[in-house]
């Protein structure tokens, strides 16, 4: 019977792992690894596509608010699988070549499908999963295994675009580079949809915990207020709009390795799957790490961890004289990223949010928490135009990261203070 249950629960994580990153593989991962092939597949400047996530997060502000009850009324697995075919659907009409309107469209539809449909019904579904001692584990393996799975979808698009590509990626014409990206556009597209049937036929609890109770209603403005009278709520809203501005930061890894490291579009995009493989190893240790001490302690050291690599970023000292000081820099930064994303939710146990009103809590959070999706592709994208071809651009966007997460360290200590005595996990 525990072998049974082992084996579903088991089951259960693995499949919200990967709907977890492939639902944002196709709007996000895709720029990460091939920004500057996107760019010119699309003919778009730094601040046009800064302005078509600025269209999916203003599309994700309304959607966190409404998703979040959404998540408390209706099974995790109906709404997720239906979030990865619509998701798939967009990155098939992606392949059409639109125009700037058109991408503006999509995004702001790939903004309700990932999040009004999908955030919060994941987010809850791994809370549930980890119980009530074990959150960090959950959230470690979640952003862990995620991390995995964006790192394998990584390299074997970045494999498909070379197998598109007869000859030395320089001498390649543009229109050849556009048909490889195509390509794995198409190949992500279908692999999210096999996943979205996995889903729904496979993904289910053993416990009844995933439904709200039928005396608490959703969608009331007297669950918001219960949400509002916990402090904690408000500094996790501070907390995750700091370390999502710093995550959204990598994307731009692989863009300075071409243009201030000199390497070329291949490497390039070989540089941003390499650190999505620290994503699992960074994800378990942490989480198991958490489960022992406390979340919020090892939120603080990583945004202790982003302050300092953002500074030296921004300092210029980093160009393409120092290779090995590139890579070492890159890693700590992301070290710190991946873990202020494994724990940031894990700590809605130790802020002692009541399980049957998470999803809207996730939501209400999520509303601020989320909103570099609207500014912060449009902010670090205008110095990046403004300086284009130099490197004061990037010293500009890691100066602005490291303000971010000077304050989110603030935040994450405050939390930690606020929180330190109360019981948890095996404490």
């Amino acid at each position: 019977m525990n072998k049974k249950k082992n084996t579903s629960s088991a089951l259960t994580i693995i499949l919200l792992i990967l709907a977890g990153e492939a639902v944002f593989i196709l709007p996000f991962v895709l720029q990460r690894l091939f920004r500057s092939t996107f760019l010119e597949t699309f003919t778009l400047n730094q601040t046009q596509l800064g302005s078509c996530f600025s269209v999916y997060g203003i599309v994700a502000l309304f959607s966190y608010l409404f998703g979040g009850p959404l998540a408390d009324r209706f099974r995790p697995h109906l709404l997720i699988s239906v979030a990865l075919i619509l998701t798939a659907l967009g990155g098939l009409y992606l392949t059409t070549y639109p125009t700037l309107l058109e991408l503006h469209i999509l995004y702001g539809f790939w903004g309700f499908t990932t999040i009004f449909l999908f955030w919060a019904a994941m987010i809850k579904a791994t809370v549930i999963w980890g119980g009530r001692n074990h959150q960090g584990m959950a959230f470690g393996f979640l952003d862990g295994g995620r991390g995995l799975v964006a790192a394998l979808f990584g390299s074997i698009g970045v494999l498909m675009f070379s197998l598109f590509i007869s000859k030395d990626i320089e001498l390649t014409s543009i229109i050849e580079r556009q048909e490889a990206f195509i390509s794995v556009v198409l190949y992500l597209s279908y692999a999210i949809i096999g996943i979205a049937f996995l889903v729904f036929f496979f993904l289910r609890f053993n416990t009844v915990e995933n439904n709200t109770p039928k005396s608490i209603k959703v969608f009331t403005l007297e669950n918001f207020k219960i949400i509002m009278k916990f402090r904690t709520v408000w500094l996790l809203m501070i907390i995750i709009i700091c370390a999502y501005y710093a995550y959204k930061m990598t994307d731009l890894f692989s863009q300075y390795a071409e243009e201030v490291m000199l390497y070329n579009k291949m490497e390039s995009a070989k540089i941003g799957t390499y650190l999505l493989y620290m994503r699992p190893v960074i994800g378990v240790s942490i989480g198991l790490l958490a489960d022992r001490t406390r979340a919020s302690l090892w939120l603080s050291m990583g945004f202790i961890l982003m302050t300092l690599t953002a500074l030296i970023f921004a300092s210029g000292i980093i160009d393409a004289n120092g290779a090995l000081f590139f890579v070492l820099s890159i890693g700590i930064m992301a070290l710190g990223v991946y873990s202020a994303r494994v724990l940031y939710f894990a700590t809605l146990e130790e802020g002692k949010i009541p399980i049957a009103i998470t999803g809207t809590a996730v939501g209400f959070i999520s509303v601020v928490g989320y909103t570099p999706d609207i500014f912060a592709g449009l902010l670090y994208g205008y110095f990046l135009d403004a300086y284009k071809g130099e490197e004061t651009g990037y010293q500009i966007a890691f100066a602005i990261m490291a303000g971010f997460c000077f304050i989110g360290l603030l935040a994450s200590l405050t939390f930690y203070m606020r929180t330190r005595n109360r019981p948890i996990g095996n404490l």
